[in-house]
């Protein structure tokens, strides 16, 4: 069973993930006005903008497997306490 709740996690990681990215672009262009600079080739974005916009991303990122992980840990601390009631 911890094997299922460490792939459940994994699964939340990957969705919370893909959910966080889809916020960011979405708070990004609706507070800049731009698409988010995502294309190395592209030079008329500014290194700044882009700069700032890799520190966000990568600031939601960690936050985001950090809370995941302590979920997942939680998850099976739970489960290891009681796997009958589960």
């Amino acid at each position: 069973m911890t094997i299922l709740i460490k792939l459940f996690g994994t699964l939340v990681s990957l969705g919370a993930g893909f959910v966080a990215t889809k916020v960011v672009d979405a708070v990004w262009e609706k507070s800049t006005g731009n698409k988010p600079p995502k294309d190395a080739t592209n030079i008329e974005t500014s290194l700044r903008d882009t700069l700032v916009f890799a520190l966000v991303s990568a600031s939601v990122g960690a936050i985001v497997n950090v809370l995941t992980q302590r979920y997942t840990q939680k998850a099976i601390a739970r489960f290891n306490s009681t796997p009958d009631q589960v």
